[in-house]
Protein backbone atom coordinates (compact mmCIF):
# COMPACT_ATOMS: atom_id res chain seq x y z
CA UNK A 1 0.00 0.00 0.00
CA UNK A 2 1.26 3.59 -0.95
CA UNK A 3 -1.15 4.91 1.66
CA UNK A 4 -2.44 3.20 4.79
CA UNK A 5 -5.51 3.67 4.62
CA UNK A 6 -5.89 1.93 1.53
CA UNK A 7 -4.84 -1.46 3.42
CA UNK A 8 -8.47 -2.15 4.85
CA UNK A 9 -6.83 -2.61 8.71
CA UNK A 10 -9.76 -1.16 10.25
CA UNK A 11 -12.49 -3.03 8.18
CA UNK A 12 -10.94 -6.39 7.41
CA UNK A 13 -10.43 -8.04 4.44
CA UNK A 14 -8.22 -7.56 1.18
CA UNK A 15 -7.90 -4.44 -0.47
CA UNK A 16 -9.87 -3.80 -3.49
CA UNK A 17 -7.69 -2.99 -6.68
CA UNK A 18 -8.82 -0.39 -8.99
CA UNK A 19 -8.45 -0.56 -12.90
CA UNK A 20 -10.81 2.22 -13.96
CA UNK A 21 -13.49 4.71 -12.79
CA UNK A 22 -16.24 6.35 -14.75
CA UNK A 23 -18.80 8.78 -13.36
CA UNK A 24 -19.99 7.92 -9.86
CA UNK A 25 -18.08 4.00 -10.65
CA UNK A 26 -15.03 1.84 -9.93
CA UNK A 27 -14.46 -1.24 -11.35
CA UNK A 28 -11.97 -3.48 -9.64
CA UNK A 29 -9.46 -5.38 -11.32
CA UNK A 30 -11.75 -8.18 -11.22
CA UNK A 31 -14.50 -6.75 -12.94
CA UNK A 32 -16.83 -5.69 -10.26
CA UNK A 33 -18.44 -2.54 -10.13
CA UNK A 34 -19.19 0.03 -7.43
CA UNK A 35 -21.00 2.90 -6.38
CA UNK A 36 -18.38 5.18 -5.09
CA UNK A 37 -18.07 7.72 -2.06
CA UNK A 38 -14.77 8.00 -2.21
CA UNK A 39 -13.85 10.31 -4.78
CA UNK A 40 -9.99 9.66 -4.94
CA UNK A 41 -10.68 11.19 -1.29
CA UNK A 42 -12.62 14.18 -2.55
CA UNK A 43 -11.04 15.71 -6.08
CA UNK A 44 -13.30 13.85 -8.27
CA UNK A 45 -16.70 16.10 -7.82
CA UNK A 46 -17.45 16.10 -11.36
CA UNK A 47 -17.32 12.05 -11.29
CA UNK A 48 -14.67 9.90 -12.31
CA UNK A 49 -12.89 10.12 -16.10
CA UNK A 50 -14.26 13.50 -16.70
CA UNK A 51 -14.59 13.98 -20.48
CA UNK A 52 -13.71 17.47 -20.72
CA UNK A 53 -10.83 17.40 -17.60
CA UNK A 54 -9.24 14.64 -19.71
CA UNK A 55 -9.34 16.70 -22.75
CA UNK A 56 -7.89 19.20 -20.64
CA UNK A 57 -4.84 17.25 -19.82
CA UNK A 58 -4.44 15.51 -23.03
CA UNK A 59 -4.15 18.75 -24.91
CA UNK A 60 -1.27 19.77 -22.15
CA UNK A 61 0.60 16.64 -22.36
CA UNK A 62 0.99 17.51 -26.24
CA UNK A 63 3.05 20.24 -25.18
CA UNK A 64 5.26 17.74 -22.05
CA UNK A 65 4.87 16.85 -18.96
CA UNK A 66 7.21 18.90 -16.89
CA UNK A 67 9.30 21.92 -17.84
CA UNK A 68 10.70 23.15 -14.27
CA UNK A 69 10.46 26.63 -15.08
CA UNK A 70 7.84 28.80 -15.51
CA UNK A 71 4.65 28.46 -17.63
CA UNK A 72 1.66 29.50 -18.51
CA UNK A 73 -1.01 27.22 -16.87
CA UNK A 74 0.37 28.04 -13.25
CA UNK A 75 -0.27 31.54 -13.82
CA UNK A 76 -3.39 31.42 -14.75
CA UNK A 77 -4.03 29.03 -12.19
CA UNK A 78 -2.85 31.67 -9.73
CA UNK A 79 -4.73 34.35 -11.35
CA UNK A 80 -8.29 32.12 -11.32
CA UNK A 81 -7.75 31.96 -7.40
CA UNK A 82 -6.73 35.34 -6.65
CA UNK A 83 -9.67 36.50 -8.46
CA UNK A 84 -12.27 34.08 -7.19
CA UNK A 85 -11.35 34.12 -3.58
CA UNK A 86 -10.87 37.47 -2.17
CA UNK A 87 -8.92 36.07 0.94
CA UNK A 88 -6.19 34.82 -1.47
CA UNK A 89 -4.33 37.85 -2.89
CA UNK A 90 -1.52 35.89 -3.57
CA UNK A 91 -0.89 31.87 -3.67
CA UNK A 92 1.88 29.31 -4.21
CA UNK A 93 1.59 26.21 -6.13
CA UNK A 94 2.70 23.33 -4.39
CA UNK A 95 2.44 19.49 -5.34
CA UNK A 96 0.39 17.85 -2.14
CA UNK A 97 -1.78 19.00 0.86
CA UNK A 98 0.77 18.20 3.38
CA UNK A 99 3.25 20.14 1.69
CA UNK A 100 0.73 23.22 1.70
CA UNK A 101 0.46 22.74 5.26
CA UNK A 102 3.84 22.08 6.04
CA UNK A 103 5.03 25.19 3.94
CA UNK A 104 2.75 27.73 5.41
CA UNK A 105 3.59 26.86 8.87
CA UNK A 106 6.68 27.89 7.88
CA UNK A 107 5.32 30.57 6.47
CA UNK A 108 3.71 31.62 9.85
CA UNK A 109 6.74 31.05 12.25
CA UNK A 110 9.61 33.34 9.50
CA UNK A 111 6.38 36.01 9.64
CA UNK A 112 5.68 36.07 13.47
CA UNK A 113 9.21 35.03 14.94
CA UNK A 114 7.35 32.69 17.09
CA UNK A 115 7.48 28.82 17.06
CA UNK A 116 4.63 27.27 18.70
CA UNK A 117 1.71 26.64 17.25
CA UNK A 118 -2.05 25.18 18.23
CA UNK A 119 -3.65 22.67 16.23
CA UNK A 120 -7.16 20.53 16.80
CA UNK A 121 -6.88 17.50 17.49
CA UNK A 122 -9.80 15.68 15.16
CA UNK A 123 -8.15 17.68 12.83
CA UNK A 124 -5.85 16.01 10.06
CA UNK A 125 -2.75 18.09 7.45
CA UNK A 126 -0.75 15.80 6.46
CA UNK A 127 2.42 14.01 7.98
CA UNK A 128 4.67 16.83 8.41
CA UNK A 129 6.52 15.82 11.89
CA UNK A 130 5.16 19.17 13.40
CA UNK A 131 1.45 17.72 12.52
CA UNK A 132 1.87 14.27 13.68
CA UNK A 133 0.93 15.01 17.35
CA UNK A 134 -1.72 13.82 19.87
CA UNK A 135 -2.48 15.64 22.88
CA UNK A 136 -0.15 15.15 25.77
CA UNK A 137 -1.49 13.71 29.48
CA UNK A 138 -3.18 16.73 29.97
CA UNK A 139 -5.71 18.60 28.69
CA UNK A 140 -3.98 21.21 27.77
CA UNK A 141 -0.23 20.08 27.66
CA UNK A 142 2.40 19.90 24.67
CA UNK A 143 1.76 17.95 22.12
CA UNK A 144 3.38 13.87 22.04
CA UNK A 145 4.64 12.85 18.91
CA UNK A 146 2.30 10.24 17.32
CA UNK A 147 4.66 8.56 15.02
CA UNK A 148 8.10 7.28 15.66
CA UNK A 149 10.16 9.13 13.57
CA UNK A 150 9.09 13.09 15.07
CA UNK A 151 11.41 13.84 17.50
CA UNK A 152 9.80 14.75 20.36
CA UNK A 153 11.47 17.95 21.13
CA UNK A 154 9.89 18.95 17.97
CA UNK A 155 5.91 17.99 19.03
CA UNK A 156 6.61 20.07 21.54
CA UNK A 157 6.37 22.99 19.68
CA UNK A 158 2.88 21.66 19.25
CA UNK A 159 0.40 22.52 21.43
CA UNK A 160 -3.58 20.22 20.82
CA UNK A 161 -6.93 21.58 22.00
CA UNK A 162 -10.25 20.39 21.06
CA UNK A 163 -12.30 20.67 18.50
CA UNK A 164 -15.00 23.18 19.15
CA UNK A 165 -13.93 23.81 22.39
CA UNK A 166 -13.21 27.23 22.85
CA UNK A 167 -12.47 27.74 26.35
CA UNK A 168 -9.69 25.54 25.58
CA UNK A 169 -8.07 27.69 23.17
CA UNK A 170 -8.40 30.38 25.27
CA UNK A 171 -6.80 28.76 28.12
CA UNK A 172 -3.37 27.50 25.67
CA UNK A 173 -3.39 31.27 23.97
CA UNK A 174 -3.10 32.48 28.28
CA UNK A 175 -0.49 29.93 29.10
CA UNK A 176 1.35 30.50 26.17
CA UNK A 177 1.35 34.67 25.80
CA UNK A 178 3.04 35.74 22.95
CA UNK A 179 4.65 32.30 21.80
CA UNK A 180 2.20 31.07 19.16
CA UNK A 181 2.71 31.86 15.58
CA UNK A 182 -0.53 30.51 13.92
CA UNK A 183 -3.55 28.51 14.71
CA UNK A 184 -4.15 25.69 11.47
CA UNK A 185 -7.37 24.36 11.58
CA UNK A 186 -9.91 22.44 9.25
CA UNK A 187 -12.45 24.55 9.28
CA UNK A 188 -14.57 21.22 8.41
CA UNK A 189 -13.09 18.38 9.67
CA UNK A 190 -12.95 15.05 7.67
CA UNK A 191 -10.56 13.06 8.56
CA UNK A 192 -12.59 12.34 12.21
CA UNK A 193 -15.47 11.68 10.07
CA UNK A 194 -17.25 15.03 8.68
CA UNK A 195 -17.36 17.02 11.76
CA UNK A 196 -19.20 20.38 11.25
CA UNK A 197 -18.03 24.00 13.71
CA UNK A 198 -20.62 24.96 16.14
CA UNK A 199 -22.25 28.11 15.34
CA UNK A 200 -20.23 30.74 16.49
CA UNK A 201 -16.82 29.04 16.79
CA UNK A 202 -14.90 29.86 13.58
CA UNK A 203 -15.92 33.57 14.40
CA UNK A 204 -14.42 33.25 17.77
CA UNK A 205 -10.54 31.93 16.53
CA UNK A 206 -10.44 34.24 14.37
CA UNK A 207 -10.96 36.83 16.81
CA UNK A 208 -8.79 34.68 19.58
CA UNK A 209 -5.93 34.74 16.74
CA UNK A 210 -6.22 38.19 15.94
CA UNK A 211 -5.97 39.66 19.57
CA UNK A 212 -2.97 37.41 20.02
CA UNK A 213 -1.48 38.58 16.76
CA UNK A 214 -1.13 34.56 15.98
CA UNK A 215 -1.88 33.83 12.24
CA UNK A 216 -4.79 31.72 11.37
CA UNK A 217 -5.01 29.05 9.09
CA UNK A 218 -7.84 27.30 7.22
CA UNK A 219 -6.66 23.72 6.11
CA UNK A 220 -9.30 23.98 2.68
CA UNK A 221 -7.36 21.24 1.08
CA UNK A 222 -10.80 18.52 1.21
CA UNK A 223 -13.55 21.54 2.07
CA UNK A 224 -12.46 23.74 -0.76
CA UNK A 225 -14.78 24.05 -3.82
CA UNK A 226 -16.27 21.21 -2.29
CA UNK A 227 -18.64 22.36 0.67
CA UNK A 228 -18.95 25.22 -1.68
CA UNK A 229 -17.62 27.53 -4.49
CA UNK A 230 -15.78 29.14 -1.79
CA UNK A 231 -15.44 26.36 0.92
CA UNK A 232 -15.96 26.77 4.55
CA UNK A 233 -14.54 30.13 4.37
CA UNK A 234 -17.55 31.28 1.87
CA UNK A 235 -20.14 29.60 4.59
CA UNK A 236 -18.60 30.74 7.76
CA UNK A 237 -17.49 34.59 6.59
CA UNK A 238 -14.38 34.05 8.34
CA UNK A 239 -11.04 35.04 6.27
CA UNK A 240 -7.85 32.93 7.23
CA UNK A 241 -4.78 34.83 7.36
CA UNK A 242 -3.38 31.89 5.07
CA UNK A 243 -5.25 29.36 3.45
CA UNK A 244 -4.29 25.80 1.84
CA UNK A 245 -6.13 23.61 -1.08
CA UNK A 246 -5.23 20.54 -3.05
CA UNK A 247 -7.90 17.97 -4.36
CA UNK A 248 -10.28 19.69 -6.28
CA UNK A 249 -8.00 22.58 -7.51
CA UNK A 250 -6.23 19.53 -9.87
CA UNK A 251 -9.19 17.16 -11.25
CA UNK A 252 -7.70 14.28 -9.74
CA UNK A 253 -3.53 14.67 -10.20
CA UNK A 254 -1.02 15.44 -7.54
CA UNK A 255 -1.23 19.18 -6.49
CA UNK A 256 -1.72 22.03 -3.28
CA UNK A 257 -1.07 25.64 -2.83
CA UNK A 258 -1.03 28.28 -0.11
CA UNK A 259 -2.38 31.93 -0.65
CA UNK A 260 -3.32 34.62 1.56
CA UNK A 261 -2.47 37.87 2.44
CA UNK A 262 0.17 39.84 0.21
CA UNK A 263 2.54 40.67 2.94
CA UNK A 264 2.77 37.29 4.25
CA UNK A 265 3.13 35.70 0.99
CA UNK A 266 6.05 38.39 -0.19
CA UNK A 267 8.01 37.14 2.64
CA UNK A 268 8.49 33.21 0.95
CA UNK A 269 11.51 32.96 -1.27
CA UNK A 270 12.67 34.60 -3.75
CA UNK A 271 10.84 37.61 -2.84
CA UNK A 272 11.28 37.34 0.70
CA UNK A 273 13.56 34.86 3.27
CA UNK A 274 11.10 32.27 3.81
CA UNK A 275 12.43 29.34 1.76
CA UNK A 276 9.91 26.64 0.26
CA UNK A 277 10.57 24.83 -3.55
CA UNK A 278 9.47 22.27 -5.40
CA UNK A 279 10.33 20.96 -9.28
CA UNK A 280 7.31 19.86 -10.08
CA UNK A 281 5.33 22.48 -8.10
CA UNK A 282 2.87 24.37 -10.95
CA UNK A 283 2.85 21.28 -13.02
CA UNK A 284 1.39 21.79 -16.56
CA UNK A 285 -0.80 18.90 -16.44
CA UNK A 286 -2.86 19.21 -13.49
CA UNK A 287 -3.00 23.01 -13.93
CA UNK A 288 -4.81 21.80 -16.96
CA UNK A 289 -7.30 19.44 -14.88
CA UNK A 290 -7.64 21.75 -12.09
CA UNK A 291 -7.99 24.63 -14.05
CA UNK A 292 -10.82 22.92 -16.37
CA UNK A 293 -12.05 21.32 -13.30
CA UNK A 294 -12.79 24.97 -11.61
CA UNK A 295 -14.09 26.89 -14.50
CA UNK A 296 -17.18 23.93 -14.98
CA UNK A 297 -18.35 24.50 -11.42
CA UNK A 298 -17.70 28.13 -11.26
CA UNK A 299 -19.64 28.63 -14.75
CA UNK A 300 -22.35 26.09 -13.38
CA UNK A 301 -21.94 26.90 -9.62
CA UNK A 302 -25.35 27.50 -9.14
CA UNK A 303 -26.94 23.94 -10.46
CA UNK A 304 -23.53 21.92 -9.44
CA UNK A 305 -24.16 22.86 -5.98
CA UNK A 306 -27.35 22.57 -5.90
CA UNK A 307 -27.46 19.01 -7.53
CA UNK A 308 -24.54 18.18 -4.87
CA UNK A 309 -26.48 19.65 -1.48
CA UNK A 310 -30.41 17.44 -2.98
CA UNK A 311 -28.23 14.17 -3.34
CA UNK A 312 -26.35 14.35 -0.03
CA UNK A 313 -30.00 15.08 2.10
CA UNK A 314 -31.81 12.20 0.17
CA UNK A 315 -29.01 10.33 0.84
CA UNK A 316 -28.59 11.16 4.76
CA UNK A 317 -31.99 11.17 4.85
CA UNK A 318 -32.56 7.54 3.54
CA UNK A 319 -29.79 5.86 5.33
CA UNK A 320 -31.15 7.71 8.61
CA UNK A 321 -34.45 5.98 7.88
CA UNK A 322 -33.31 2.46 6.96
CA UNK A 323 -31.15 2.95 10.12
CA UNK A 324 -34.58 3.50 12.18
CA UNK A 325 -36.50 1.09 10.84
CA UNK A 326 -33.53 -1.51 11.68
CA UNK A 327 -33.18 -0.04 15.49
CA UNK A 328 -29.83 0.61 15.08
CA UNK A 329 -28.44 4.01 16.32
CA UNK A 330 -26.61 6.30 14.11
CA UNK A 331 -25.70 9.71 14.02
CA UNK A 332 -25.33 11.57 10.31
CA UNK A 333 -23.38 14.44 9.73
CA UNK A 334 -23.50 16.27 6.63
CA UNK A 335 -22.20 19.26 5.23
CA UNK A 336 -23.35 19.73 1.34
CA UNK A 337 -21.74 16.84 -0.38
CA UNK A 338 -19.26 15.31 2.27
CA UNK A 339 -21.22 13.04 5.19
CA UNK A 340 -20.37 10.43 7.25
CA UNK A 341 -22.83 8.08 9.10
CA UNK A 342 -21.50 6.90 12.64
CA UNK A 343 -22.76 3.83 14.04
CA UNK A 344 -23.71 6.25 17.76
CA UNK A 345 -26.71 7.68 18.94
CA UNK A 346 -24.70 10.75 20.29
CA UNK A 347 -24.21 13.70 17.84
CA UNK A 348 -20.74 13.59 17.44
CA UNK A 349 -19.26 17.17 17.41
CA UNK A 350 -15.49 16.31 17.87
CA UNK A 351 -13.00 13.20 18.33
CA UNK A 352 -13.78 12.39 21.64
CA UNK A 353 -17.31 11.66 20.43
CA UNK A 354 -16.97 10.26 17.41
CA UNK A 355 -14.59 7.56 19.07
CA UNK A 356 -17.71 6.48 20.80
CA UNK A 357 -18.86 5.45 17.54
CA UNK A 358 -19.29 1.09 16.97
CA UNK A 359 -15.75 0.24 15.40
CA UNK A 360 -16.94 -3.11 14.74
CA UNK A 361 -20.41 -2.75 13.65
CA UNK A 362 -19.04 -0.14 10.69
CA UNK A 363 -16.38 -2.61 9.26
CA UNK A 364 -19.43 -5.07 9.08
CA UNK A 365 -21.23 -2.76 7.47
CA UNK A 366 -18.55 -1.70 5.27
CA UNK A 367 -17.93 -5.12 3.98
CA UNK A 368 -21.64 -5.74 3.50
CA UNK A 369 -22.30 -2.62 1.88
CA UNK A 370 -19.14 -3.75 -0.78
CA UNK A 371 -20.73 -6.95 -1.06
CA UNK A 372 -23.76 -4.87 -2.68
CA UNK A 373 -21.80 -2.72 -5.18
CA UNK A 374 -21.05 0.18 -2.44
CA UNK A 375 -17.70 1.50 -1.81
CA UNK A 376 -17.47 3.64 1.30
CA UNK A 377 -13.97 5.13 2.71
CA UNK A 378 -12.66 2.05 4.62
CA UNK A 379 -12.76 3.95 8.09
CA UNK A 380 -15.29 4.96 10.56
CA UNK A 381 -13.69 7.92 10.43
CA UNK A 382 -12.96 9.05 7.27
CA UNK A 383 -15.40 11.60 5.06
CA UNK A 384 -17.61 10.01 2.33
CA UNK A 385 -17.91 11.96 -0.99
CA UNK A 386 -20.95 12.91 -3.01
CA UNK A 387 -20.10 13.46 -6.83
CA UNK A 388 -22.14 15.48 -9.44
CA UNK A 389 -22.13 12.49 -11.90
CA UNK A 390 -24.21 10.81 -8.40
CA UNK A 391 -28.23 10.40 -9.47
CA UNK A 392 -31.16 9.45 -8.11
CA UNK A 393 -30.78 5.73 -9.44
CA UNK A 394 -27.44 5.47 -7.35
CA UNK A 395 -28.63 7.23 -4.44
CA UNK A 396 -31.17 5.00 -4.33
CA UNK A 397 -29.74 1.69 -4.86
CA UNK A 398 -27.22 3.08 -2.11
CA UNK A 399 -29.95 3.13 0.59
CA UNK A 400 -31.30 -0.34 -0.81
CA UNK A 401 -27.79 -1.75 -0.21
CA UNK A 402 -27.72 -0.26 3.37
CA UNK A 403 -31.02 -1.40 4.49
CA UNK A 404 -30.16 -5.04 3.25
CA UNK A 405 -26.41 -5.15 4.69
CA UNK A 406 -28.42 -3.77 8.45
CA UNK A 407 -30.90 -6.65 7.56
CA UNK A 408 -28.28 -9.30 7.42
CA UNK A 409 -26.34 -8.05 10.13
CA UNK A 410 -28.34 -8.15 12.54
CA UNK A 411 -30.35 -11.33 11.11
CA UNK A 412 -26.78 -13.05 12.08
CA UNK A 413 -26.95 -11.46 15.66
Amino acid sequence: MNSPVRAFRSVGGDPLFIEKADGPFLFDADGNRYIDYVGSWGPMILGHNHRETRRAVESALKNGASFGAPGELEVRMAEFLTEKLPHLEMVRMVNSGTEATMSAIRLARGATHRDKIIKISCCYHGHGDSLLVEAGSGALTFGTPSSPGVPPALAELTIVVPFNDTGALEKAFERNKGEVACLIIEPLPGNMGTIPPKDGYLQAIREMTTRERALLIFDEVMSGFRVAFGGMTELSGVKPDLATYGKIIGGGLPVGAYGGRADLMKQVSPQGPVYQAGTLSGNPLAMAAGLCQLRILNENKDKIYVHLEKMGDLLASGLRDVATKRGVPVTINRVGSMFTLFFTGEKVVDDASARKSDTDLFARFFREMLENGVYLPPSQFETAFISYSHGNSEIEKTIRAADSALEKIFREK
